[in-house]
């Protein structure tokens, strides 16, 4: 689109937000039931990157202990899954504002094909996974 109708192009770019914004409230915030439980659940964002010996993907779940954290791998699928829940401090806390979501989380990813030897770890508000590849 030109840029030179300032209005069709805020339009437009206001128009696109909005559609990410749904798309990322679709994901995160859209209770479903996954093909591994009948419980709803939450897919928390992730970052995958691959070396020559490894996979290592970034789950963000603030607050969540890496060793409460399921991995495994199902016919080519990493699965991880787990919950997040309050700290037993803070559930008789007045609550002004909860933004990060609670309760059980699942998230799918497609792995290149190999073995591998997982391992879990903590990085900044992250749990981590080092997918280790084995011959």
């Amino acid at each position: 689109m030109s840029r030179k109708d300032p209005v069709n192009w805020m339009l437009s770019e206001a128009i696109d937000s909005l559609a990410r914004a749904e798309r990322l409230h679709r994901q995160f915030f859209s209770l479903q039931p996954t093909a591994s439980s009948r419980e709803p659940s939450w897919e928390p964002p992730i970052d995958v990157l691959e070396t020559e010996r490894e996979v290592l993907i970034f789950v963000a779940l603030p607050g969540v202990d890496p060793d409460q954290v399921e991995a495994a791998i199902e016919d080519g699928m990493l699965i991880i899954s787990g919950r997040r829940v309050l700290p037993a401090e803070l559930q008789d806390a007045r609550i002004h504002r909860l933004e990060l979501p609670q309760g059980r989380f699942e998230r799918r990813i497609l792995l290149p094909t190999g073995r591998y030897v997982v391992s879990r770890f903590a990085f900044n508000g992250c749990v981590g996974l080092r997918l280790s590849k084995s011959a």
